[in-house]
């Protein structure tokens, strides 16, 4: 549906939905779409900015999309997160499971560090 037509010498930019037709090449700018309407969110460095981007990943699939002006925003995305840190545990929890683990392992502990118990003692080399 047609929106608006300019008057002659109103050069033509379908970038931005201003298009020529007829023979007399007479510029007219269409009512958008609300059912083909889509947002894309663009990095402020892209190379060729909201143009360069239009043209390298929208037309080639939709060569009659155009950018209503009106609609750009220009802005930054911040994503916030919010850390809650856990409380810390005492050193009588730590201490207490640490005590625990080594009444399950049995005594693991002072076998590997050659403290006595099973395999522990002294080793003795004849020559």
């Amino acid at each position: 549906m047609v929106k608006k037509v300019h008057r002659r010498g109103t050069p033509a930019d379908p970038l931005h939905g201003l298009f020529a037709v007829g023979p007399g090449g007479r510029v007219v700018e269409h009512e958008p779409d609300s059912e083909l309407r889509d947002t894309e969110q663009i990095s402020l460095q892209e190379e060729g900015g909201i143009e360069g981007f239009l043209q390298r990943e929208v037309l080639p699939y939709g060569p009659d999309a155009w950018v209503d002006p009106e609609s750009v925003k220009i802005g930054y995305e911040i994503s916030f997160y919010f850390y809650k840190p856990q409380p810390m545990r005492t050193l009588e929890e730590i201490q207490a499971d640490i005590m625990q683990l080594e009444r399950e392992t049995e005594g693991l502990m002072h076998d590997i560090l050659g403290m006595g118990g099973v395999g522990g003692g002294e080793a003795h080399c004849h020559g």
